[in-house]
């Protein structure tokens, strides 16, 4: 990623002065500020007795056209470091201030015409008191009790949510974290947040469970240990992708699972292909033929259960329904990290053999099929009525914009989802964000950038601040009123620009 930076000169805004201070009016807290220091929120300072923004205004450079190179490499010319294919910027929020409580206008509303259409995108760093993260954590192995309370540092800052499928969830954060509780909490909670949101590594410990440390794109590691794959399936799904793999091979395969434990032999899958019934007995809660819940509890064992030796999910062989000495016997966990082979000896009991090559390719294709285990870490905030008014005058029509879909949403550049219902609640994958793009204030509140794109004769409509459109190249020029540098970064190729619904009058995919 090439990385431009630029600082330009202009006349910086007056400000009311303590003293040698500086009073800091970006956000509600109205710091005064010495002169070379930074306020609370170290996002502004005192520098040469103006209030500077001290991270730069992000713009970010979109190709000109889709699957254009970015640095023409085969041109025969060396390239100057400077980047091409700059005729779609995007000025985004990050680092752009906030004008928060939103008695006067966004700090950018900047326009550009891209393919014939002039649109408006209005940016701005939004102060979020209601906010969270949703926390998701590739892996079968128990983290705590569904509602367990999740602590930074001792302080509560979640809970453990429903599981998913092949996924552990957590909720961090929120209002009564953020604010609600003590000083303590609500400073440990906003860190937290924040460093998540950033890409940064957490330690979370979770009451009646395990310590994890969640990390955005990264893998977790629960009780010390690195996680390395998700699983394929529950126990019954890993015996319907795979019975054909073993007919032939083996007597019979038992898949151990947390949820749902799948027996070849039993299960329709193995029906279908004239499995032969194997006389095998599973201590558990039968659901329907082959498949069996509350085969132990939850933990860090085979497939996401206690155990530690798969035979003590089973009973005594029944010789009238088909068992026999010498019959051959596979347990594997849904992510083929356990496995153990059997035979029955003449007392029809599991002894334990070496493990036979002919079932080595079998489970590892259980492996491969199973993803590498991630950490997905979600942003979510509410737009409030304050946000909205630094937006348009009458605050609920971008609200109705938004809804309708004449109002694309980004955060920091990346696509979000809108939930629907009232109000602008967003989520967005802070993977697909660029790097530092959030921020806090010591209400304490995360900050984050967020963006309204729309058509300028729709930002008329609902009522925006028309006089306040600039250029992006006048942007470019002159800066914000907090006299920032800008960054020029090249914008993630997954996130597109400019939104093709409001070129086109599309819905969004």
């Amino acid at each position: 990623m090439n990385e431009l930076t630029e600082r330009f000169e202009a006349s910086p805004p007056e400000k009311q002065a303590a003293g040698e201070k500086l009073r800091c009016d970006a956000c509600p807290v109205m710091c005064y500020i010495a002169e070379g220091r930074t306020g609370a929120c170290d996002r502004y300072g005192n520098f040469g007795g103006r209030i500077t923004r001290c991270d730069p205004v992000m713009v970010l450079e979109h190709a000109a056209e889709e699957g254009a190179a970015l640095v023409p490499l085969d041109s025969g010319e060396p390239w100057n470091g400077e980047l091409v294919n700059t005729k779609r910027r995007f000025v985004s929020a990050i680092g752009a201030g906030t004008t928060y409580p939103d008695y006067k206008p966004a700090p950018f509303i900047v326009s550009q015409e891209v393919e014939g259409v002039d649109l408006v995108t209005v940016v701005t760093e939004g102060i979020f008191s209601y906010c969270g993260v949703k926390v998701k954590i590739d892996t079968d192995r128990f983290l705590g009790p569904e509602t367990a309370t999740v602590r930074v540092a001792g302080e509560a800052v979640g809970h453990v949510t429903t599981a998913e499928y092949g996924s552990q969830m957590l909720s961090l954060g929120g209002v009564h974290h953020l604010t609600g509780g003590s000083k303590a909490e609500g400073r440990v909670t906003c860190q937290a947040l924040m460093d998540l949101c950033n890409k940064k590594a957490v330690e979370l410990s979770i009451d009646g469970g395990a310590t994890v440390i969640v990390q955005a794109g990264q893998p977790p590691v629960i009780d010390g240990k690195r996680e390395e794959r998700m699983r394929v399936g529950c126990g019954s799904a890993a015996i319907g992708m795979f019975a054909t793999q073993w007919k032939g091979l083996v007597d019979e395969v038992v898949v151990v699972d947390d949820h749902i434990t799948g027996v070849v032999s039993e299960h329709q899958a193995g029906k279908v292909i004239g499995w032969e019934d194997t006389g095998i007995r599973i201590v558990g809660r039968r659901s329907t033929p082959g498949r069996y819940f509350k085969v132990s509890e939850p933990g860090l064992g085979w497939g996401g259960t206690t155990i530690e030796d798969p035979l003590q999910i089973l009973g005594a062989f029944n010789e009238k329904k088909g068992a026999r000495p010498g019959l051959s016997l596979l347990m594997v966990s849904t992510t083929g990290e356990q496995f153990a082979y059997y035979e029955l000896d003449e007392a029809l009991k599991p002894v334990k053999k070496p493990f036979p090559e002919r079932l080595r390719k079998s489970v590892e294709l259980i492996e491969e099929n199973c993803e590498p285990a991630l950490c997905t870490v979600l942003f979510m905030g509410g737009a409030g009525g304050s946000l909205r008014a630094g937006v348009t005058e009458n605050p609920v029509n971008l609200t109705r914009s938004v809804q309708g879909l004449k109002t694309y949403v980004t955060c920091g550049g990346a696509p979000v989802y809108v939930w629907p219902g009232g109000g602008i609640t967003i989520m967005v994958d802070v993977s697909r964000t660029p790097d530092n793009a959030f921020g806090y204030v010591p209400t304490p509140a995360l900050v984050a950038p967020i963006e309204f794109t729309l058509r300028r004769d729709d930002y008329i409509r609902l009522g925006g601040y028309a006089d306040e459109i600039r250029s992006i190249d006048d942007v470019l020029e002159k800066g914000g009123e907090y006299f920032n540098a800008r960054e020029s970064r090249q914008a993630q190729d997954d996130n597109p620009w400019p939104p093709r619904q409001q070129l086109r009058r599309e819905p969004p995919r």
